[in-house]
């Protein structure tokens, strides 16, 4: 497969096709087409529920998702320079506008999450992930090629700022994955072991404080679904029971397009949920193709980081694959009740705007990061 470039092609798109890892590219064309799939089973109930035309989420989704696949294609074209700006503005643009939600933004179940565009719902925090996952890198890195630069005490100062934007919202299980992308990217820059169990412990006591202190610091929500992930009795489990009757009802090849029912009661059977309409219509064979994808996309990228001479490029490429394989594992763990339910989307399979144009981006960056570049250090 030559896409009918030839390998003395030196133009722009000739060289990306060479460069590009095709696999990754196609497993991810993949799982888009499948949440293009899913977009059409799952959304029209949820449209009806809320008074609106069947379709209407489906035109939403399908709009958008021709520029997700443009921004995943375009931004894989760009070096390691342009990958950096591009990110410090877009980091820069999505820490103003969460403070912005602060004050302007809609609630919405309690959190301040969402600023209302015409005819879009932004969420600044998707944005945040990715372009964060790449300065943080290039910070870090810059320490340990320039004497003198404080890269490590800047990247904690805007990770430290970002938590306290997050938390005012709230948003605990945003704040895990930002968190997770820091500290997975200051391992593999070379933190020490007694660091890695410091910060180990460190993150604990504070997920026991969150857990201890939330009535009263405004983080009752956090409390109540860790009680109710380890006591059902405790609370309303609604969603999570009917989430595992439909995995039961699907069973290994589930029970056909359009047949399951999980979507008709769910109110987020379109987002957080849409797993469990996988594993009801599609069963349990569809549900372990989705894992391998997001598995191989994953393990993929860190297998295209071996001989990696740029550390920036291995630091921010670690960041983004963490993010990604973590907000999927995330999601699927709470629609199986393996882990407290959190508001967070499958990627490239939930409906959401925000969610997926974010990350498309994170997806381009990092197929852009891990394409074949040629002597020591290019693009640093």
């Amino acid at each position: 497969m030559n896409a009918g470039f030839g390998r003395a092609d030196n133009s722009l798109v000739a060289r990306w096709w060479w460069t590009i890892d095709r696999w990754s590219l196609a497993a991810l064309m993949v799982i888009i087409g499948i949440g293009a799939i899913l977009t059409m089973a799952a959304t029209p109930p949820v449209a009806d529920k809320l008074g609106l035309e069947p379709f209407h989420f489906v035109r939403r989704q399908f709009f958008l998702l021709p520029v997700a696949v443009a921004i995943i294609l375009v931004v894989s074209l760009l070096d390691l320079s342009t990958i950096r700006r591009i990110a410090a503005a877009v980091l820069v643009v999505s820490i103003v506008l969460l403070a912005v939600t602060l004050v302007a933004g809609a609630e919405i179940k309690g959190a301040r999450r969402w600023i209302n565009l015409p005819g879009f719902s932004l969420q600044p925090s998707e944005f945040v992930k990715p372009s964060f996952a790449v300065i943080c890198a290039w910070l870090l890195s810059m320490q340990r090629r320039q004497a003198g630069v404080p890269g490590d005490f800047i990247a904690f100062s805007v990770y430290a700022a970002i938590i306290v934007l997050l938390a005012k919202q709230p948003d605990i299980g945003m704040s895990v994955v930002v968190s997770t992308i820091w500290f997975s990217q200051y391992i593999v820059a070379g933190l020490r072991l007694a660091g890695v169990a410091m910060l180990f412990a460190a993150f604990g006591a504070l997920g026991v404080a969150a857990y201890a202190l939330g009535p009263a610091i405004g983080l009752g929500h956090f409390t109540s679904r860790v009680d109710r992930f380890l006591d059902p009795s405790s609370g309303d489990t609604y969603q999570v029971t009917r989430s595992l009757e439909a995995f039961s009802n699907g069973g290994i090849v589930g029970q056909g397009p359009g047949e399951g029912r999980v979507k008709t009661h769910l109110p987020d059977a379109h987002s957080d949920f849409i797993f469990a309409v996988v594993g009801e219509e599609f069963g349990l064979v569809a549900c372990l193709l989705i894992l391998a994808l997001f598995a191989f996309v994953v393990l993929r990228g860190f297998v295209r980081l071996l001989g990696e001479n740029s550390l920036f490029a291995v630091l921010a490429t670690t960041g983004l694959l963490v993010q990604f394989g973590l907000q999927a594992i995330i999601n699927m763990g709470s629609t199986l009740h393996i882990l407290p339910t959190k508001g967070m989307t499958l990627p490239f399979i939930s409906y959401g705007g925000s969610s997926l144009l974010a990350l498309s981006l994170g997806m381009g960056f990092m197929l852009a990061l891990t394409r074949k570049r040629y002597g020591p250090g290019e693009g640093e």
